[in-house]
């Protein structure tokens, strides 16, 4: 309830008061006829008051514009099935608010320092919205932005004989261990196979130590750059499609790998994405050279972190 009401409250300090609907005088009461006189049509208020306790009264553009400034998680909560809850919610916020205005609350030193910071801090993020909408992003940069990160968009299909060592995590309790160099002959007696033309489907199912893959002939779908442990991607990504590699050790033991496919996303694919990249890089450009311009100074003694107490110098020691 507590973080709710200052949520509410923050809401209230960023939230611009709407004028209230002028209620126009009734039609003086025409005089009696033998014949009912037509009555003029009465347009709906298109911000009627929808809740009012005491001298407090809430718009529905008071109430819709409150929920907009809470989260994004909260306001379907907030326009849906709790919508009553978050007005009572609300409610309590904007009576507190008047009980606390009343006493002069905001002009205490406290309040007034948090009231400025909260200005700030919209008007930091309206400026921001400024900035981010006059950034204009050519295909021409996207274009070149996909060329130079090509390597991330690159993927390869592949399957592996895992060998386990002894204290591999991927180490079968149901199997003899092998040292070190035992796994090494054994991956590279199986790489020797294979190259002769033995079935790999039929090695993986016999032999891996990778369950879940050897049940499917060692088959380990297609993955791209960052998805494996390093050893094992900067083999396979080395590697030509039908190539087997060399074996490869990791901690989890030898592999005995075979590209299958090499593919790379194509352009349109993740257009979508380098432009939100480039977007927000060119921000943080901008951001950074607003600041370089302001020419920064810190009071160092102020941010130097504290020494460690004594107590931990002399454990380390």
């Amino acid at each position: 309830m507590r973080k709710l009401i200052m949520l509410l409250i923050a809401a209230l300090t960023v939230t611009l008061a709407v004028a209230q609907t002028q209620t126009q005088p009734a039609p003086a009461t025409p005089a009696p006829t033998t014949r009912a006189a037509a009555q003029p049509a009465v347009a709906p208020d298109p911000d009627p008051v929808i809740v009012s306790a005491g001298a407090v009264t809430i718009h529905k553009s008071d109430f819709e514009a409150a929920v907009k400034t809470l989260p994004a998680e909260y306001q379907t909560f907030a326009m849906g099935p709790g919508k009553k809850q978050f007005a009572e919610d609300y409610l309590r916020m904007k009576l507190l608010a008047a009980k606390g205005l009343g006493e002069g609350l905001d002009k205490t030193p406290e309040v007034t320092k948090q009231l400025e910071l909260m200005r700030e801090n919209l008007v930091a993020t309206e400026e921001l919205k400024k900035l981010e909408n006059s950034i204009t992003v050519s295909d021409e940069e996207l274009k070149k932005a996909y060329d130079d990160n090509k390597k991330e968009y690159e993927q390869v299909k592949a399957r592996h004989i895992l060998i386990a060592f002894k204290g591999s995590p991927a180490a079968q309790k149901s199997k003899k261990s092998l040292t070190d160099a035992e796994a090494k002959a054994k991956a590279e007696e199986l790489r020797k196979k294979l190259v002769a033309g033995a079935s790999f489907a039929e090695l993986a199912k016999k032999e891996s130590d990778d369950i879940e893959s050897g049940k499917n002939g060692g088959d380990l779908g297609a993955f791209g750059r960052g998805q494996m442990v390093p050893e094992f991607e900067q083999a396979v990504f080395n590697a030509k499609a039908g190539e087997i590699t060399p074996v490869v050790k990791t901690q989890f033991g030898y592999h005995v790998v075979q590209v299958q496919e090499r593919t790379t996303t194509p352009f349109d694919s993740v257009k979508a994405t380098l432009d939100k990249t480039v977007r927000q890089k060119k921000l943080r450009d901008q951001l950074d050279a607003m600041k370089a311009a302001a020419k920064p100074t810190f009071n160092e003694a102020y941010f130097t972190p504290p020494a460690a107490p004594a107590a931990a110098v002399e454990k380390k020691q």
